[in-house]
């Protein structure tokens, strides 16, 4: 029975991962399409936490669906998109660079996954094998004792930028400003 429940978990997870990347790339307001991003996100870490890789799920929670869409967001607040999107959605030319680009896109995507399915499905048995919490305590180690200075730099940087992104989005001609 417990076999059952993951795989209906998988596939709930992967068509609610499904769903809302489509949602990504059909939704016209940036501020749902951003949503959506963080659910696809979201829905990805719980496919890593139903695999039992609870670290990787738990930095895919805190720095993409955390700090990544508050910058995404932060920018989206400083720039007027009205005028961006008639500037990208006419033409024949810009329709058939847009196809051809998705195109190239997934024939790379196709040829990594079929030239790395050895690596991925490897046919001999690997002779390391590394217990997830041995590995997940040297990362945390060299993370927090080796390079917590550039840590903590990070995470000031990143407030910095999204104090300086209100900001900016709020003085005289930004998109938000008081008129």
């Amino acid at each position: 029975m417990p076999v059952l429940s993951e795989n209906l978990l998988f596939f709930i997870l992967a068509g609610l991962t499904i769903f809302s990347g489509l949602m990504v790339i059909l939704q016209t307001n940036p501020i749902f399409c951003a949503l959506a991003l963080a659910m696809t996100m979201i829905s990805i870490a719980g496919i890593i936490a139903s695999l039992g890789a609870w670290f990787v799920a738990g930095v895919q929670l805190i720095v993409y669906a955390g700090a990544v869409m508050v910058l995404f967001v932060m920018v989206l607040m400083l720039f007027d998109l009205k005028d961006e999107v008639r500037a990208f959605s006419r033409g024949l030319v810009s329709g058939f660079v847009k196809i051809a680009s998705v195109g190239i896109i997934g024939g790379v995507v196709t040829a990594a996954i079929w030239m790395s399915a050895e690596t991925v499905f490897p046919t001999t048995p690997s002779g390391l094998q590394v217990s997830a919490t041995q590995s997940t305590k040297q990362l945390a180690d060299l993370l927090f004792k080796k390079y917590i200075f550039s840590f903590e730099a990070m995470g000031a940087l990143l407030l910095i930028i999204a104090i300086g992104a209100v900001a900016l989005s709020r003085i005289q001609g930004g998109t938000h400003a008081d008129r």
